[in-house]
């Protein structure tokens, strides 16, 4: 009940008015000097019936509580039926898949939280969402889909997209469909194959072609390398891994690699990118350095 009072005003001023009638009906009964049985007999002679027996009059009060039961079962279940519920999804070690209420499916990637309500009303379908997540969703042109992240909102109707949040910097990738990213009071629409930095320092909106397809790995469970500079793919080992693998040689950085990782182990992942470049993977302590 609570949670349905401060899920929406119109909720909370609808209760506080069915509350009022409530209480001052319960207030008039306390207080009113008719005597009701002497009311009752004085109408039955006005339309000249017999006088009313005891049991009618027993009767009619059972009708109203009757009435008064069903009055509060329906409201009761009006309100059960209609509330709205935050619900939050936390994926901490492991990728989760989660439908939301408009059939809507979402990836989210581990170390990432998505909340959304139970119920989408008001003609939007608004989630916020805090990390990495995948969504497909299912196309209503009546309500956006509106999805918050750092400072940012993605509306779409339809579509496929990848949001990650990095450091407060914010990445969004189409994969089919239309998406609008919003940011103040500045817009740009993304469309298949197509990508957005937002940084945090700069308010620059500016799309850029997709050149690999390493952000599906949480997805996928593959690394697909084609023409992917080392620096790239060492940057989404660290992030699958959790490891803290380093180029000791700038002159790595920018040398390129085409080849496909099929979830495999960060050591055979190692080892493949050892015998590409002929370097060495030397491990210290946390630390693993490809020099």
């Amino acid at each position: 009940m609570e949670q349905w009072l401060i899920a929406d005003e119109a909720n909370l001023a609808y209760f506080n008015q069915l509350k009022k009638i409530w209480d001052e009906s319960r207030q008039l009964a306390s207080t009113t000097t008719v005597d009701e049985n002497k009311a009752w007999q004085k109408f039955q002679k006005k339309i000249h019936t017999a006088p009313v027996r005891s049991t009618g009059l027993r009767w009619m009060r059972i009708a109203a509580a009757i009435f008064v039961f069903v009055g509060i079962g329906t409201l009761a279940y009006w309100l059960i039926n209609n509330r709205v519920e935050n619900v939050v999804v936390v994926a901490q070690e492991r990728v989760l898949v989660d439908t939301l209420p408009d059939a809507s499916r979402v990836i989210i990637n581990k170390g990432s939280s998505l909340s959304y309500p139970s119920k989408f009303k008001d003609g939007t379908r608004q989630v916020a969402l805090n990390g990495e997540a995948f969504f497909n969703v299912q196309p209503d042109k009546s309500k956006p889909f509106i999805v918050t992240v750092n400072d940012v909102q993605v509306t779409v109707v339809g579509t496929s997209f990848n949001i990650k949040s990095i450091n407060g910097n914010t990445e969004v990738i189409v994969e089919s469909g239309t998406v609008k990213v919003t940011r103040g009071n500045k817009s740009i629409e993304l469309t298949r194959n197509e990508k957005l930095l937002v940084k945090v320092s700069d308010s620059l909106l500016k799309e850029e072609a997709v050149v690999d397809r390493l952000y599906k790995y949480y997805r996928t469970k593959e690394f697909v390398c084609d023409d992917t500079p080392l620096w790239k793919l060492v940057e989404v080992i660290n992030e699958a891994y959790h490891s803290n693998v380093v180029i000791g040689n700038p002159a790595l950085k920018d040398m390129s690699i085409t080849t496909t990782f099929h979830n495999e182990s960060l050591d055979q992942v190692l080892n493949v990118i050892s015998m590409t470049f002929d370097i060495k993977v030397i491990k210290e302590g946390d630390t693993i350095i490809l020099k």
